[in-house]
């Protein structure tokens, strides 16, 4: 073990309270899509404690929307912001971002937790609440890998910056706002819940919208009429079976693990007006999951010819086709070469700080990591802790343990991507 591996852990072992409870205190901050401004203050205050170089970088859907990568969330396209915190340190070393987004997914029913969702509560060696796995605690541990290499007096070459994101659950604007005004740097680490797996790839995900159409009539009479709802269940059962032929094609040792790579989800369904009426529309949302280096738009017209070819094999649908509507998050896949220098490194740096081996593998989620890979053309890795089947969950929480390893290992990897010595 190195003296800054031994020092880098026994600071955070002397910090862990205060980590503990600056976790704590983003998960308190509730900050659903549109109503990110409290929680990046409090980022804002933190980065600046530590002497970074903090900046608000306004998310103005203006100057974004020309962009191939932009998509309208449909919230405010000139309220937001994002947060930066800039190291500098112009020693000619290789410069880092460490990126974490602040936007969480609204909190379902409340009666389903067991403690309010915004609580931050400690059971069990974990922190409880929507945000602490997705992902609070890994964009705290960017910070705090920061902290501790300051702790210890080390000062890198290269520059590192923290950047604090909006809009990433609902399409990437956060993120593409600092890629359109120029932030970029030789390497980046998603900080998004990978359970410690560093993940260099990852599939990419298409909203999508279907309006399927019947023909309505009084119940009693329902022969009469063309429910919707059955029209729904025919397109649903082509969706599986082309989910599953897809994903049955698609060879990748890094998705092995994995039923699907690119899974098809329906997320919401609204259809009827009335219940005794045969419902005349249906309107079908969901997520159409695209595979690694598969193009976007190579991607629409693989899922567009699968819903016409369903249709054509209906008697009602073949002349009253659904609609398909591509609306807000359209993400593209990421990939970062898992045998470039960067992911050797961040690889090193996990197995130095748990004597370990670590698994490297992709996702079958989308992130801003493509953002980097596609727009900036520098390697990036998804890297953070937390389990993703608790993001978005019911009781969502991370393992503190998880958080503090993550910190050693962010701290040791801006000590070797970076360069630098203890002044």
């Amino acid at each position: 073990m190195t003296d800054y591996q031994t020092k880098i852990d026994a600071t955070v072992y002397s910090m862990q309270d205060e980590i503990i409870t600056f976790v704590q205190k983003l998960v308190q901050s509730p900050s659903v899509a549109n109503d990110e401004g409290p929680i990046q203050s409090i980022i804002l205050d933190k980065l600046e404690s530590i002497g970074l170089k903090a900046e608000k970088v306004p998310v103005l859907f203006d100057e974004l929307k020309s962009h191939q990568a932009f998509n309208d969330d449909g919230y405010s396209p000139d309220s937001r912001f994002n947060v930066l915190g800039h190291w500098e340190n112009n020693g000619g070393g290789e410069s880092l971002i460490l990126n974490g987004h602040v936007d969480v997914v609204p909190t379902g029913s409340l009666e389903l937790w067991d403690e309010s969702p915004w609580s931050g509560a400690i059971k069990n060696g974990c922190i409880y609440g929507r945000g602490s796995c997705d992902m609070k605690a890994g964009l705290a541990s960017g910070i705090f890998a920061i902290k501790i290499l300051q702790q210890i007096g080390f000062k890198p070459n290269g520059n590192v910056m923290v950047q604090s994101v909006v809009g990433e659950e609902s399409g990437g604007c956060g993120t593409l706002t600092n890629i359109v005004k120029g932030y970029t740097a030789d390497g980046a680490v998603i900080l998004e819940p990978t359970s410690l797996n560093i993940c260099p790839l990852h599939s990419g995900a298409l909203n999508f919208r279907l309006t399927i159409p019947g023909k309505a009539t009084h119940g009693g009479m329902r022969w009469e009429g063309v429910s919707a709802i059955e029209k729904t269940h025919v397109i649903h059962q082509f969706l599986q079976e082309f989910e599953h032929k897809r994903n049955a094609a698609f060879k990748n040792e890094y998705y092995k693990s994995y039923v699907y790579a690119a899974p098809i989800n329906l997320g919401t369904i609204q259809g009827g007006d009335w219940h005794s009426s045969v419902p005349d529309t249906v309107v079908v949302e969901g997520r159409f999951g695209i595979f690694p280096g598969e193009a976007v738009g190579e991607a629409r017209k693989a899922f567009e010819s699968k819903i016409h070819e369903a249709s054509q094999k209906d008697e009602w649908l073949k002349d009253h086709p659904p609609i398909v509507e591509w609306f807000e998050g359209q993400y593209e896949s990421g990939y970062t070469d898992p045998n470039h220098l960067f992911i050797q490194m961040i690889t090193d740096c996990y197995s130095r700080s748990t004597n370990q081996a670590p698994t490297i593998k992709g996702v079958t989620y989308a992130a801003d990591m493509a953002l980097f890979t596609n727009y900036c053309k520098i390697p990036a890795v998804l890297f953070g802790p937390g389990d993703v089947r608790q993001a978005h969950a019911i009781n969502e929480y991370v393992e503190i343990e998880e958080v503090l390893t993550c910190i050693k290992i962010i701290s040791n990897l801006i000590v070797d991507w970076c360069g630098g010595s203890i002044e």
